[in-house]
C-alpha cells in the first residue's frame, strides 16, 4: 500500500507545494506549526479540495491528475479520515455510526474483521449509546472504528487528540499504538506535538509554510540538529526503539534493554501480569518483553569523560562522540553513538544527543572519536517523562 504526493496549491497566502511518498504500512507524521499547510494536504488528499496542479496516487492509482483531468470524488477513494472533532451523527447509537462507513464500502470488511476492530478500540460496551453520553476519548475512538469499517486504503488522522485534556490523550494513545500495530494500511497523521510523534510515528514529513522541508524516518529526522528550530529546539534528541525486560515492584523501577546497554526509569504503569518484581525481575513465556521507544531530549544528557561517582543518576552510558554540532550562539549539539569504540560494537548502534554550551566543550576539549559517558537525566517512555534520577 502506498501514497505518493506531488501537488501545488494557493490557498489564501499559503502556497502550498508538497511532494512525498509513503511506500509502507504504519504511521507517517504530518508535523510543523499552524499554518504550514499540514490540513490542506490531507483535504487534497481526500479530495475535500482540488489543488491546482500535480498528482495524487493511492495504491497506484491516480484520484487526482491536473494534466489527465482526474479529480475523484471523496467517496471514490477509499480515503478514511478523522476530525478533530469527531463528527459522529448525534442521533445514530454507536454502533450506526460504526455501520454507516461499512455500508457504503465498495469492499466491506467480514464481520471477524469488524470484531476485532471493536475489540481492539476497546468500544465494544459503548455500542448502544449516544455520542452524547461519550467522553471526547470515547468519541475518538468510535470516530477511529468508523473510518475503519469503510476499509479504507489510507486512514487521515487530523490532530485527533488536539481537542483532549492529558487524561484523555493517555486514554486513546494505546489505542492508537495498537492501530499502527495491527492494521497493514498506510497511515497520515497531522500532528504539532513532537512528543505525539516520537512516540507514534515510523516516519516524519516537516512542513513550514506549505513547503516539505524534509521527510524520512522519524528516528534520522528528530535527531538532526538542523531541523530544531522546526521540530523543537528544545525537544531536540534522539527516538530509539527499547524493549522492557523487566520490573522491581518494590524498587519502583523497569529496566529497559537498548542496543545492548540497559537503561532504570521508574515503574512502568501497569505492570503486565506475570512480571518478576525481583532486583532482575523479567517476563515470563506468557508475557514476552514488550517494545516501546525512548525520546532522550538532548538538553537531558549531560556529558562526562570518567564514569562519575556519588550522583543520583541510574543511567551512565559508555559513548563514542561521533559529531560536535554549533546549532546556536555558544551552544554545542554532541552526538554520541552508543558504545565505545574499542568494543567494535558502536558502527550500528544508535545515536543520542547532548546540547551543551561551547564553553563545556572547550572545557572538556572535546574531540569526534573520544570517549565519554552519557549521564541521562530523564527519558520519555510511551510519551511520558521519567525522571531517571530520582
Amino acid at each position: 500500500m502506498s501514497l505518493e504526493i506531488d501537488i501545488r496549491h494557493q490557498a489564501g497566502i499559503l502556497a502550498l507545494n508538497a511532494r512525498f511518498k509513503i511506500e509502507r504500512p504504519g504511521i507517517t507524521a504530518l508535523f510543523g506549526p499552524s499554518g504550514s499547510g499540514k490540513t490542506t494536504l490531507i483535504n487534497a488528499i481526500a479530495g475535500l479540495i482540488r489543488p491546482d496542479d500535480g498528482t495524487i496516487t493511492i495504491n497506484g492509482k491516480a484520484v487526482f491528475d491536473r494534466k489527465n483531468n482526474i479529480h475523484l470524488p471523496p467517496r471514490k477513494r477509499r480515503v478514511g479520515y478523522v476530525f478533530q472533532d469527531a463528527r459522529l451523527f448525534p442521533h445514530l447509537t454507536v454502533r450506526k455510526n460504526l455501520y454507516f462507513a461499512h455500508r457504503r464500502s465498495p469492499n466491506p470488511l467480514p464481520d471477524a474483521k469488524i470484531e476485532a476492530i471493536i475489540a481492539m478500540l476497546g468500544i465494544g460496551g459503548l455500542l448502544s449509546r449516544r455520542p452524547v453520553k461519550l467522553s471526547g476519548g470515547e468519541k475518538q475512538r468510535v470516530s477511529l472504528g468508523r473510518a475503519l469499517l469503510g476499509n479504507p486504503d489510507i486512514l487521515l488522522l487530523d490532530e485527533p487528540l488536539s481537542a483532549l485534556d492529558q487524561a484523555r490523550k493517555d486514554e486513546i494513545l494505546p489505542y492508537l499504538e495498537a492501530l499502527r500495530d495491527q492494521r497493514r494500511l498506510p497511515i497520515l497523521y497531522v500532528s504539532h506535538a513532537i512528543d505525539e510523534v516520537a512516540r507514534l510515528a515510523d516516519n516524519m514529513v516537516v512542513m513550514e509554510n506549505g513547503q516539505v522541508r524534509a521527510s524520512g524516518s522519524v528516528f534520522d529526522i528528530l535527531a538532526r540538529t538542523d531541523l530544531a528550530p522546526l521540530t523543537g529546539q528544545f525537544d531536540t534528541g534522539a527516538v530509539i526503539p527499547a524493549i522492557v525486560t523487566g520490573h522491581d515492584v518494590k524498587g519502583a523501577i523497569s529496566y529497559l534493554e537498548c542496543a545492548g546497554h540497559q537503561l532504570i526509569v521508574p515503574l512502568l504503569s501497569p505492570v503486565p501480569p506475570g512480571s518478576g518484581n525481583g532486583p532482575h525481575g523479567s517476563p515470563t513465556a506468557n508475557q514476552p518483553p514488550r517494545q516501546t521507544r525512548l525520546h532522550i531530549r538532548a538538553r537531558d544528557v549531560m556529558i562526562a569523560k570518567t564514569i562519575p561517582d556519588g550522583i543520583s543518576a541510574n543511567n551512565i552510558l559508555p559513548t563514542t562522540i561521533a559529531a560536535l554540532t554549533p546549532v546556536a550562539q555558544g551552544s554545542i549539539d554532541v552526538a554520541l553513538r552508543l558504545g565505545h569504540a574499542s568494543s567494535g560494537k558502536t558502527l550500528a548502534a544508535p545515536l543520542i544527543h547532548a546540547r551543551i554550551t561551547a564553553w563545556s566543550a572547550q572545557r572538556l576539549d572535546l574531540q569526534i572519536g573520544q570517549q565519554v559517558y552519557a549521564v541521562i537525566k530523564s527519558v520519555m517512555v510511551d510519551g511520558k517523562m521519567r525522571e531517571t534520577d530520582a
